[in-house]
Formats: structure tokens, sequence, C-alpha cells
């Protein structure tokens, strides 16, 4: 039997390890991420906050598996999750980042409504069209619209919001013909298809939406998120505009992380993976975390009877990774202005003590020089 050559024998170690290090596999990492300070992202009048004291967002962690970093999901809050889990009806990364950054806009707007409604300022909201999140293959406009894209108009017909697209839409008949208008990538384009039968039992474009606003301000807010997507820094992000507008120090010299949607009327929403951003938020120091106290539907409990709030979530997570960082549930934005506005009290009251010690100290010391210079008798 002939020998195989010790060359070869070397070429398949090197290409095994490296298909064990570097493939990539149809799977991701979920892990905890960042936790990113709102002073150097939120600009308020051309301005970023300089007061002492600031607020975080916190992060997950996504990138594609190897076999190697596979292995990993077995230590604590890194979770191995397949494709479909993470992009769901969304083809591919590309897409899911696009979907993502338009979530993350959606929320700063909110954010903004929210901060201006909390501050007695006024705004306008304009509203842009309707955002393209799905394109269903069987549609006639398939090879014309884009996760990203915005329809402004069908047949002529502009709109107010997302709800008057679709009633409008669904009073037609389907295989009508349609020309639709839309912006893709910043330019303006035309399209003409035959509307389809959505599984709703109505005439449909064909696509998944959402209604896509832009807030006109004065002074004007500016949110540099980066590459950060997803709706979950909302209230953060809130509570960051609102403490530049209002010109007050808040939160003081603490460093408050937190997460959760809003929505314009300040309810703070259910967000995913508040576990591992309780461990980036305790990686970043922050001493406290502002977690959603959502409740759980019956009909959610009765299909997954072991779901738990956000808050018991954080609070099991900062029990179990032995955190001194303190876990506050806010239901609305009203309730972080409560927390700050008590933690504030508390600093305030513990700054006076400090003062009332300092001066009895100072009392103290008057008394016994007084008696060294005249000494009882």
């Amino acid at each position: 039997m002939k020998k195989i050559p010790t060359w070869f024998k070397g070429v398949l170690i090197i290409l095994a390890v490296y298909l064990f290090a570097f493939q990539p596999i149809p799977f991701y990492i979920e892990s905890p991420g960042t936790a990113f300070g709102l002073d150097e992202m939120v600009e308020v009048d051309q301005q970023f906050s300089e007061d002492p004291g600031e607020f975080y967002i916190t992060t997950v962690g996504i990138q594609q598996a190897t076999p190697m970093t596979a292995l990993t999901s077995v230590r604590p809050y890194r979770d191995l999750i397949s494709e479909q889990e993470l992009f769901g009806d969304v083809e591919d990364f590309h897409e899911y980042d696009i979907i993502q950054q338009y979530y993350m806009n959606s929320s700063g707007n909110t954010a903004i409504q929210v901060a201006f409604d909390a501050a007695d300022m006024d705004y306008e909201l304009q509203y842009n069209g309707v955002y393209v999140l799905q394109v269903l293959e069987e549609s006639d406009f398939a090879d014309d619209l884009a996760v990203g894209d915005t329809v402004q108009a069908v047949n002529g017909q502009r709109f107010q919001s997302s709800h008057d697209f679709i009633e409008y839409v669904s009073g037609l008949e389907v295989d009508d013909t349609v020309e639709i208008e839309f912006e893709h990538e910043g330019e303006l384009r035309t399209a003409t298809g035959d509307l389809m039968l959505l599984e709703s039992g109505v005439p449909g474009i064909g696509i998944g939406l959402v209604d896509n606003t832009s807030l006109s301000t004065n002074p004007h807010v500016e949110i540099h998120s980066g590459e950060i997507g997803g709706p979950s820094a909302g209230l953060m992000f809130s509570l960051q505009i609102y403490k530049q507008l209002i010109q007050e120090v808040i939160p003081k010299e603490h460093k408050i992380a937190g997460t959760g949607t809003i929505a314009p009327d300040g309810a703070v929403g259910r967000i995913g993976g508040i576990e591992k951003k309780i461990v980036a938020a305790d990686k970043e120091g922050a001493e406290y975390f502002l977690a959603p106290d959502d409740e759980i539907p019956e009909e959610v409990l009765k299909v997954f009877p072991e779901t738990i709030s956000n808050y018991e979530a954080a609070v099991e997570t900062a029990k179990a990774i032995g955190t001194e960082m303190e876990i506050i549930p806010i239901e609305n934005f009203a309730d972080a202005l409560e927390f700050l506005e008590q933690l504030e009290a508390e600093q305030a009251a513990q700054g006076q003590m400090k003062k009332n010690s300092v001066s009895h100290t100072l009392d103290d010391f008057e008394k016994e020089v007084a008696l060294l210079e005249h000494p009882a008798s």
C-alpha cells in the first residue's frame, strides 16, 4: 500500500483547521454587546452634552458562527441561533441590516417626539410614504421594489398614513393594474403591475409595510447611531434628548444604562436579549439599568407559560452575575422621569448630610480652639 506523503497530510491538517476555525456555517452567535454613551451620539442644536453623568444604550452582539465559535455557545449568555430564527422571512443579512436601520431611525424619531412632548415644545411630523419591509416573490412588483424602498403614491394618490394606503389599495380589485411611485436609494422611480390576492383575502401590491415618517424640530436634533440597528434604544434616546432640551444636569454624576422601545404616547415596550444587555451594562460600570416592565398577554402565557417580563429577566440576570447595578422597572417615559427625580432628591439629601457633617466638624473644631485659648479654671 502506497504511503501518503507527509506534505499531503500537512495540507489536510491545515485545511481541516481552516474549515473548523473559519468556515461560516448557517448559524449565528448572540452574545453581550457593548454599552454606548449617548453624550457622543445625540446632538441638539448642533451641540453634544458635556454634563457630568451619562445615559447608555446597550446592544447584543451578532456574528456568523464557525464550527469553532459554535462551541462557545455553551458559555453563559452566548446563544447559537439559526438563520431562520435571526432573519425570519428576510432573505439575507443585507436586508436584515436595512430593516434594523429602519427600526433604529423610526425609534429615534419617536424618541424625539416623546422628548419634545415632555418638554412642551413644538415639532412637525411629516409622512413620507410606505416603507417596504418585505416583497413577496409572487408580487408583480418583485423585480422593481426592494426592502428599504418607500412607496409614495399609487395611481397618483398620496396618503397620510399606511392605514390610508392599505384602505385605498384594498378597495380595488384583484388583477387591477396600478402604477406606483417609489423612492429607491434616493432615486424616484415608477413601476406598473397587477394587484394580487393577499392571505387576508383583499387585494394588495404584495409587500410588508410600515409608516415612513420624519420630524422637523426647532432646535434640530440629530442622532448619530452609526451601524447600531433595531428599535430598543428608544427609551434611552428620549431621555437623552429631553435632558438636552431642558438643559438640566440629568442624571448628575451617575451612569444609567437601559433599554426598551418607545411609543408616541411614551409607553415603553419589550425587547429581545435583555440578559445580554445586562451583562454589557455591568461591564461598562453602570449603576442603574432601566428595564421594560412589560405585561405578558394571557394568550402568550397559555402557549409559553414560562415567559417572564423584561424586568424579571433583568433582575434574574443581575443576581446571576453578582452585579451591584440596580434594576429599575419602567412602564412608560413618565416612570423614567420619576426615577430620575427620586435619584436627584436622594443625591441632594446626601449632599446636605455631608454639608451638615462638615459644618458640625468645623463647629467642634472652633470650640476646641476656644477651649485651648481660654481654658476652664
